[in-house]
């Protein structure tokens, strides 16, 4: 959530920045500013009020140790009045707090000043591309195919269980499921990320905290009964778990990850580009979460982007990185760095990871602050980003490493899969 204090003061600013993204937001903001100005008069009023009503307490019990019982009462009635008019202008604070409030999460962040203006994912830049394209002496198979004829993923079954998007995995394809993860997390570990292993479920509060609300609800799984929602990524736990937190001084840079299945009803989608792992409702994800002084942000963005290429590399696959362009950056996020790795299979990119940061916009929300040297509170920022999401990663896995005769297990797998090769 943007802050306040912006709006008030660079207006105009915030409009021009979220142009970028195609968001007129000068209807909003127009109403926002009207409605903070009365809230700001009807603050000062109850200030007033309640200042004289302490005044008045004082003098009453100064009147009645003085014998002046008739004025004494006279002041207790006047007191009668002003907590009357005290209410009302309570009930009108918290009704503007709330107006305010509402319009505020209608507003997504201001993209970064390196991001470009663009409408959808065609504008996007490429900054920075990897790895060698697999040569087939073959026709190569999609991984769907390859699923099948070695039995390692079935998408039936999982339709029957449950319903399409929802993949059974088995044999040596869930024990690679099963050693990406632990792979993931043993390369977040080394680069000093502590794990966690946080519920798969949410309140409220923490889907907003995070942006997920009311932004995404309709992509989200609700559980009615209890009001609590199925996660979409591990960011959303494991950023909440310092939401309403100060942090002592500004000597803190916060590194957590972990592991947890992901949920997303990612409606509307159909055809051959959600075919097979390309688009789930349930998948695995290792998601890495950092909480940063602003003055680190930069640097700690670049160390993720450094990361989740690191990943790519050490598999062997070939990638590209691409920073988002204003259309196509998230609702909460000022930069989104997205990892695309080759199918030659589908002869198509997937997406694999998105690295962003949030700068004040999430701690905004979740009221996550740091005392500065100055003693005085200071909102911190917060990046995540997937390290890395496994179906498209188990895809592209299946289909660059195929062979005429099974699937070939990059190197640095094999000590968890505890096999080289599927056949």
């Amino acid at each position: 959530m943007l802050e306040i204090q912006e709006l008030r003061q660079n207006a105009d600013g915030v409009i021009e920045g979220l142009k970028k993204r195609h968001f007129d937001a000068q209807p909003i903001i127009t109403e926002l500013l009207g409605l903070d100005e009365q809230w700001r008069s009807r603050k000062t009023e109850l200030e007033g009020i309640s200042a004289q009503m302490n005044q008045i307490s004082k003098e009453i019990g100064i009147l009645f140790k003085e014998g002046k019982a008739e004025e004494a009462n006279a002041a207790k009635a006047k007191t009668v009045e002003l907590k009357e008019l005290e209410a009302k202008l309570k009930s009108e604070v918290e009704e503007l707090d709330e107006k305010i409030l509402q319009l505020m999460y209608q507003l997504p962040n201001v993209p970064n000043e390196l991001v470009k203006a663009g409408k959808s994912e065609a504008d996007n830049e490429i900054v920075s591309e990897g790895g060698d394209q697999r040569e087939y002496g073959f026709e190569p198979l999609p991984h769907w195919d390859l699923a099948a004829k070695y039995d390692l993923i079935d998408f039936e079954l999982g339709v029957k269980i449950t319903g399409a998007g929802f993949p059974i995995y088995k044999g040596k394809g869930a024990k690679l499921q099963r050693a990406l993860i632990a792979y993931f997390l043993d390369k977040a570990e080394e680069a000093g990320y502590q794990e966690h292993i946080p519920p798969h479920v949410v309140n409220e509060a923490s889907g907003y905290g995070t942006g997920q609300l009311p932004d995404k609800e309709g992509q989200m799984y609700h559980c009615t009964v209890d009001n609590l929602y199925l996660i979409p990524t591990a960011e959303v736990p494991l950023t909440n778990i310092y939401r309403d937190v100060i942090l002592p001084n500004e000597d803190f840079s916060i590194k957590i990850t972990g592991y947890t299945p992901c949920f997303r009803r990612e409606a509307g989608s159909y055809g051959k580009d959600v075919r097979g792992l390309n688009r789930l409702h349930q998948f695995d994800k290792v998601e890495i979460v950092r909480i940063e002084h602003p003055n680190n942000t930069a640097k700690a963005l670049d160390e993720m982007v450094e990361h989740v290429r690191g990943l790519l590399q050490e598999l062997g696959l070939q990638y590209r990185v691409l920073r988002l362009c204003g259309g196509d950056t998230g609702f909460a996020s000022a930069m989104t760095y997205d990892f695309e790795v080759f199918s030659a299979a589908q002869e198509k990119w997937l997406e694999v990871s998105s690295v962003s940061r949030f700068d004040t916009f999430q701690s905004n929300r979740l009221k996550l602050r740091f005392k500065n040297a100055d003693k005085k509170t200071q909102l911190c920022h917060t990046l995540n980003g997937s390290a890395l999401a496994l179906p498209r990663i188990v895809a592209a896995l299946m289909e660059n490493y195929q062979t005429e005769d099974g699937i070939l297990i990059p190197a640095v797998l094999q000590k968890y899969t505890g096999f080289d090769k599927i056949s």
